[in-house]
């Protein structure tokens, strides 16, 4: 008889998202003559950029002739991507990234939780309280031990060992990024600890705040603990085609249980050999040209359209006195919820007065109840429509 992995026991019955899917689909079902604006899920609206098109189009003609046509991808990615994600996101920084650190990937979700199979089993994690779900499903799903971070700013790390501590900057739900100075208190606790940091920093693109790191890799000494996953998904509008790209660097290691020393880097390389099968290419040249034809302006160009659709939203719900956000640094704005409402029951409350769907706080963890998430993903139309149903 095959035994379930008593750890799917403990996740809750379904995946947030999925959920708020659902009740979406079944609310246009039953109202069909009703105009469902969804500032929930945070799906990009905009259109691919002409640059990522003609990069698209580009590697449809290099697939379509049999000089240049070619199979299956590396597994970490081709070099010529790499070459300019290194050079654009890093070494305009002054941070210096071997190839050999990069991977390229179809999404920041997969890489996360899939980069803990190299992991032992129960050990102990840090993750932030709200947060993105897959950093505490995945945990569960491996039957680690979790400890939960309610203020990054504010951490006081626990007298017990912490081995992967979870940091999304800017955070996902509620927006709020993470300071130099922190940042680096956790690079010496990890240092000093044998620990290892997440960094999440997929809407690093969207950082309005100039005292504010877009690379963990900024602070010194961060290569030596930290992995780094960047995403194209909202940087680039790539939701439809997917890519990601997570930096590992050479000098962390993991030790067995008899004290042998292995590199994080080549057991990933060894876990992405045999689980991936490697990013598209198409995708891939999409993001190529726009780097190789310095159009980035194009992206953000876009960016600027989703942060002001969030600033609109933001002034509207702070002059309710309902914004939680410090600042504009994320498509997400993040209010405290009408008449101490739980989540859930203000996500019904939009739907049913404001035909709005958001998402609910408590989705994001425990510290998240009585919260709600908007986007500013929506249409500029769609943005100003659901004011006005708002103001009302």
């Amino acid at each position: 008889m095959a035994n379930i992995n008593e750890n799917y026991c403990s996740l809750k019955n379904s995946y947030l998202f999925s959920k708020i899917h659902n009740e979406k689909e079944k609310y246009i079902k039953q109202n069909p003559d009703k105009k469902l604006i969804d500032l929930s899920i945070g799906d990009v609206t905009l259109p691919l950029s002409p640059s990522s098109i003609s990069g698209i189009e580009k590697a449809a003609k290099l697939l379509s002739s049999k000089e240049t046509f070619e199979g299956y991808p590396p597994s970490s990615g081709h070099n010529f991507l790499k070459e300019e994600i290194i050079k654009n996101d890093y070494n305009s920084k002054n941070i210096n990234i071997d190839m050999s650190e990069v991977f390229i990937g179809d999404s920041s979700k997969s890489d996360i939780s899939n980069i803990l199979d190299v992991f032992d089993t129960n050990i102990t994690v840090a993750i932030q309280n709200p947060v993105y779900p897959v950093y505490l499903d995945s945990n569960i799903m491996r039957g680690n031990k979790i400890i939960y971070i309610t203020d990054v700013d504010a951490f006081l790390p626990p007298k017990e060992h912490i081995d992967i501590i979870y940091i999304c900057s800017p955070n996902n739900p509620t927006g709020n990024v993470i300071s130099k100075e922190k940042l680096k208190e956790y690079i010496d606790y990890a240092i000093d600890n044998n620990s290892i940091i997440f960094f999440d920093s997929a809407y690093e693109a969207f950082i309005q705040d100039k005292n504010t790191v877009h690379s963990i890799y900024e602070i010194e000494n961060a290569k030596k603990v930290a992995v780094e996953f960047r995403s194209f998904s909202k940087t680039a509008g790539f939701t439809p085609i997917r890519l990601s790209y997570t930096v590992v660097p050479k000098d962390i290691y993991l030790y067995s249980k008899n004290n042998n020393k292995f590199s994080l880097n080549t057991l990933f390389t060894r876990l992405k050999d045999t689980k991936y099968n490697g990013p598209s290419f198409l995708s891939e040249y999409a993001i190529y040209n726009v780097y190789h034809e310095n159009k980035y302006y194009e992206l953000e160009k876009n960016i600027k359209y989703y942060l002001d659709n969030t600033k609109l939203l933001a002034n509207f719900f702070s002059s309710k006195n309902m914004t939680i956000s410090k600042n504009v640094n994320s498509p997400y704005v993040w209010i405290k919820c009408k008449n101490n409402m739980s989540s859930w029951d203000f996500f019904y409350y939009m739907l049913d007065n404001f035909m709005i769907l958001g998402t609910p706080g408590s989705g994001f963890g425990s510290n998240g109840e009585g919260y709600f998430r908007l986007t500013g993903f929506g249409s500029n139309e769609d943005i100003i429509e659901a004011l006005k149903r708002l103001k009302k």
